[in-house]
């Protein structure tokens, strides 16, 4: 094996020992030779016991796994992929061809260092971070790496942009300047049923019960069935949409991207930044929750399986709480129950409470 590192001493005679494979030469900080030389044979022992124990770790695992020592990253993010469907392969295909991942593509896994992957964070964004993450996972699990290039805990933290709901009033000057009826439509409905933009734009007649005014559809990221009751304004729009086959028979067939382009597009001759098409399930969320709307409810319509995920989406919602006093008077005023006397005069039976709150069912007749 070819020497790495060579010792040479400069004019003011000082040791220093040069680096043949980064080419960085850095001082021993003595001018005793026999010291000198001491510290460079450490220095060289430490490197041929890391290349050894590195070989030996191949050696073994080879037993096991014959491809161990050529496999490179490329492999866990085409198996990866593999596991993917629909949108969501879709959404991978796109993110293998992220040029930060082209520093570790040909890398054998086994020879990866944390620098490696450090290298690869600092030139992609926070997408290159989370699915650097979930390869670095698969890999782990497959038994290709034998332990983790980076610990959990000293990951880079995920940085994520600022996410907020479309306001009524920004959502009316958006409709006021978008001149494509079909469009309008489309972002009229994302308003009222709060809908994932793919969902909306992929709705048919057939997805509307006329008389009970319930839309159902299968969600596209989950497959779980949503039912959304529609009122006045939604069923207006609903009737302005074909009523056979798809209701945005243009906007279906476009990628998400695009449509997230043309909206973007409105937005900016309406002076509205920071929102997304996506921006109008955190609006419906929102209003949801500022009205009282049931918990339970709003988290079924969006199709969110968690209360965690539901709440995050509401978490701005700006709530104006009733005073206890209200609550207290209203308390008091069902204590009495007007009623009806048998022979047709009104009676008021007034009901008391025990102690402890329960009703003991004794009744008085008031004027009897």
């Amino acid at each position: 094996m070819k020497q790495r590192f060579r010792l040479y001493r400069r004019d003011g005679g000082i040791y220093y020992i040069h680096d043949s494979k980064t080419g960085k030469q850095a001082s021993l900080g003595t001018r005793d030779r026999t010291e000198a030389l001491a510290l460079f044979s450490a220095r060289t022992q430490a490197h041929r016991q890391a290349h050894l124990n590195l070989r030996l770790a191949r050696t073994y695992l080879a037993a096991t796994d014959p491809m161990v020592a050529k496999r490179t990253w490329q492999a866990p993010m085409e198996e990866l992929a593999k596991t993917k469907r629909g949108p969501t392969l879709d959404r991978w295909e796109r993110v293998l061809k992220d040029r930060s991942y082209d520093l570790i593509r040909d890398l054998p896994i086994l020879e990866t260092q944390a620098e490696h992957f450090f290298k690869v964070l600092h030139a992609g964004t926070v997408s290159t971070n989370v699915f650097l993450r979930r390869i670095h996972n698969f890999a782990l699990d497959m038994g290709w790496l034998p332990w983790p290039v980076i610990v959990k805990r000293q990951w880079p933290k995920l940085g994520y942009k600022e996410k907020r709901a479309i306001t009524h009033a920004e959502h009316q000057s958006i409709i006021a300047l978008e001149h494509n009826p079909e469009r309008k439509a489309f972002y009229e409905l994302c308003w009222h049923l709060g809908g994932s933009q793919s969902d909306i734009a992929g709705l048919r007649a057939d997805n509307i019960d006329w008389d009970a005014k319930v839309v159902s559809f299968a969600r596209k990221k989950t497959n779980s069935i949503a039912m959304i009751h529609f009122g006045e304004e939604a069923e207006k729009i609903l009737k302005s949409l074909p009523q056979r086959g798809p209701l945005f028979p243009e906007f279906k067939d476009i990628g998400a991207g695009h449509r997230a382009t043309e909206f973007s597009r409105v937005c900016g001759r309406a002076n509205v930044s920071g929102v997304s098409l996506h921006s109008y399930r955190y609006a419906w969320a929102e209003r949801a929750k500022v009205c009282g709307y049931p918990e339970r409810f709003a988290q079924e319509a969006l199709g969110h399986n968690s209360k965690a995920v539901h709440r995050a989406y509401a978490r701005k919602a700006k709530v104006k709480l009733p005073s206890l006093e209200t609550y207290e008077k209203r308390l008091r005023e069902t204590d009495v129950i007007r009623m009806s006397s048998l022979d047709g005069d009104p009676a008021i039976a007034v009901t008391s409470r025990a102690p402890n709150g329960e009703n003991p069912n004794a009744v008085q007749a008031a004027g009897r």
